[in-house]
């Protein structure tokens, strides 16, 4: 269960506290409150604070040595800085030394809670990236979005029986993973799981490879060798990239999937196998069957228990755990401390639209651990095309019209509705530019 966010507001003003308090409970928050910057100190270090609302001028220590205090010992305690002497030059000076937001006295409960919706977006992110361990019911795969739960559900049903499993997915999602859970979970663990790459299967070894040779039966055969078939004899052999099997192939993998039986290149001696079939492809199989480039009767032969694996982008939060993860994982590999990275490259990373999906992520994560020499990882840190990215909007049902109107508006928040910079990031003129706006608020 997710613990209650706890907040501590520090302000020398009762009343004010009081506003914080009534306005932030109503919310579900849990709020401590105290009146000096030395009465705070000892509350951050005694309780799990999430976050800081600080009043800006206090007598003693200020709200900015607070600031410096939690982001010093605290750092991953979000802050809010609240003044009634609103400047420019102080605002900058406590968004410069750690504050994310910045609110001038006197504010509107909307205002608050407004402002308390944004760094509760970044409490999020951080709770999202922190390292868990992953619970045996995942089968060792970290994810928890909806998509992944039904992968998770599929894994098991096919883990307690042996019959053939079908996973689909684009490249890069994990689809191997999902093989192996399937396999080191059922009953057949303790024999072997043989990977086959069957577009990378000549076609004229197609029947070697797959079953195997007795010595002589081709020239270069100078000893008998067992085929993949035979090695996962009792176990599962996992053809990845099955759409892209040859019609060769697809006729032998058909004949010993309905008989069970295959024969070794230069002999007559019929061998019984028992092996299950764990396939995988990026294609559309059912479509490449109305194609007649596969095989119809092995697509059902092999289509007994489906997984789709989602795409990366798919996974929501899923992006921000894998993070997690990858880091630790590289930063063990080098014997160096694992760094954080910042709310603003954790989010850019959330935006991205992730066409390698998990493989490219994982890749990214390694180049970092290597190149960078810096706590925490930045944004600027990441390739160009990540930087910046707005949020993938999933939908195909939406008009052209619709679509602009969410992308301007998308911009206008990221530049704080500096029409200028939108404009330009838009490629457009800002005279454009305000009379798309005014038409979209004619129509709004």
């Amino acid at each position: 269960m997710t613990e209650k966010i706890r907040i501590l507001a520090v302000d020398d003003s009762k009343s004010t506290l009081e506003v914080l308090k009534r306005n932030l409970e109503s919310r579900g928050y849990e709020v401590l409150t105290c009146l000096r910057v030395d009465e705070a100190l000892p509350l951050l270090d005694e309780y799990r604070i999430d976050i800081v609302i600080t009043d800006f001028r206090m007598p003693q220590a200020t709200g900015l040595d607070l600031i410096r205090h939690v982001r010093e010992n605290h750092r991953d305690v979000e802050i809010m800085m609240i003044t009634g002497y609103p400047s420019i030059s102080g605002a900058v000076e406590a968004i410069k030394d750690g504050a994310g937001e910045y609110l001038p006295k006197p504010f509107t409960s909307e205002e608050l809670l407004n402002a308390m919706d944004r760094i509760m977006e970044r409490v999020n992110r951080r709770r999202a990236v922190k390292v868990v361990e992953v619970p045996d019911e995942t089968y060792g795969i970290a994810g928890n979005s909806s998509g992944m739960q039904l992968v998770f559900r599929r894994i098991g049903k096919a883990a307690a029986t042996s019959a053939n499993v079908l996973i689909s997915g684009d490249s890069g999602t994990g689809k191997e993973l999902v093989a192996r859970a399937v396999h080191y979970h059922s009953d057949r663990r303790a024999a072997p799981f043989v990977p086959v790459n069957c577009a990378a299967i000549p076609d004229s070894l197609v029947e070697s490879e797959l079953f195997g040779h007795v010595k002589g039966a081709f020239t270069g055969a100078k000893e008998a060798r067992a085929g993949f078939f035979e090695i996962a004899n009792g176990g599962s052999i996992f053809l990845d990239e099955i759409g892209d099997a040859s019609p060769n192939m697809q006729a032998k993998l058909l004949r010993v999937l309905q008989s069970k039986e295959f024969c070794k290149v230069g002999s007559s001696v019929v061998h019984t196998v028992d092996t299950r079939i764990l396939a995988a492809t990026h294609k559309n199989l059912k479509r490449l069957v109305e194609d007649g480039s596969f095989r119809e009767d092995l697509y059902y032969r092999l289509n007994v228990v489906d997984i789709p694996v989602p795409s990366l982008a798919e996974r929501g939060d899923d992006i921000l755990t894998l993070v997690s993860n990858f880091l630790v994982k590289f930063s063990k590999a080098m014997q160096r401390p694992t760094p954080c990275m910042t709310d603003e490259a954790l989010q850019a990373l959330r935006n991205y639209s992730w066409p390698g999906n998990v493989r490219e992520l994982e890749n990214l994560i390694h180049r970092l651990v290597v190149i960078v020499d810096h706590d925490p990882i930045e944004v600027n840190d990441l390739p160009p095309n990540m930087r910046f990215c707005l949020p993938v909007e999933g939908r195909v049902d939406r008009s052209l019209e619709d679509v602009e109107r969410e992308h301007i508006k998308n911009v206008l928040a990221m530049t704080n509705n500096n029409k200028t910079r939108a404009a330009e990031i838009l490629g457009i003129n800002r005279k454009t530019l305000r009379e798309k706006l005014k038409r979209m608020e004619l129509e709004l």
